[in-house]
């Protein structure tokens, strides 16, 4: 019973690894100066970090449309596969999982969704398991309890730069933000039960930086570790080869994509973990 998956891009899969499993990704929508650009076509992500602190209009985000879902299922299901599994974004912070529910309403059971319950590579990792088991000839069920079961291993943190960009995208208080940006905190935030919660700030993004490096170290051994940046990218190959040691597989360096970056703003330092 062959198994196709499906996310979107706020998964953050690199190409490579997306080819390599077959795994369908479809693009999230960024609205930049009144144009809606598909994530990965019409800017590149280098260009729009540039770009980003310099923009008097923050970019808005949207969710692929019912009928994008649809069609990526479709093109699944009449090419040789009986079940998708599509793994999405935390319910929680967006209305994609619903969204691709509606999309696949013609297909009598054949979709199956899942709520990761994170975001980039929590997702993705997630995604990426589901499809290994699914390679060694793993059932559909298999499949899914194996997803599961890493969903619960997932360990997403992130350092911003500052509240701002979270301010201005409604998930923060105007006093909190003001507060934090009077302090020049760097806030450290989490993923909890599919919530983006605070995890405590530094004074400094030195300080931040070394805490960020003792919460990955505390984790213990790895299966696997993606350094995720919101530019530039030195710092996180640093850290890459920093934590080289403690992963059972070689660290990826990911640049987020732009869906999540006009959220959290440029200069983050994060990763997502699965701990062994």
């Amino acid at each position: 019973m062959p198994i196709a998956f499906v996310t979107d891009s706020t998964a953050d899969i690199p190409q490579e690894l997306a080819h390599a499993y077959s795994i369908s990704v479809v693009p999230t929508i960024l609205v930049l100066n009144g144009q809606n650009l598909e994530d990965g076509n019409g800017i590149a992500r280098d260009e729009f970090y540039h770009l980003l602190p310099n923009l008097k209009t923050l970019p808005t985000t949207a969710s692929p449309s019912a009928g994008s879902y649809m069609k990526a299922y479709e093109h699944l299901l009449t090419n040789g596969y009986d079940q998708v599994v599509s793994v999405h974004l935390s319910s929680i912070l967006s209305g994609a999982i619903n969204i691709a529910r509606t999309g696949a309403q013609r297909f009598n059971g054949r979709v199956h969704h899942v709520d990761s319950e994170q975001l980039s590579m929590g997702i993705g990792y997630q995604v990426l398991a589901g499809a290994e088991a699914a390679q060694q000839g793993a059932s559909l069920d298999q499949v899914l309890h194996v997803i599961t079961e890493t969903r619960a291993r997932v360990r997403v943190f992130a350092m911003l730069n500052s509240l701002e960009y979270v301010r201005r995208s409604g998930r923060i208080t105007w006093a909190e933000a003001s507060i934090a940006e009077l302090l020049q905190f760097k806030p450290f935030l989490t993923l909890r039960n599919g919530a983006a919660v605070r995890h405590g700030e530094a004074r400094s993004r030195s300080k931040g930086i070394q805490r960020l490096y003792k919460i990955l170290r505390d984790l213990g051994p790895l299966e696997r570790l993606a350094i995720l940046h919101t530019n530039p990218d030195t710092d996180a190959r640093q850290m890459a080869a920093e934590f080289a040691a403690q992963v059972s597989l070689p660290p990826i360096v990911i640049q987020a994509t732009p869906v999540i970056g006009t959220h959290l703003g440029p200069n983050g330092l994060g990763f997502a973990a699965v701990v062994r």
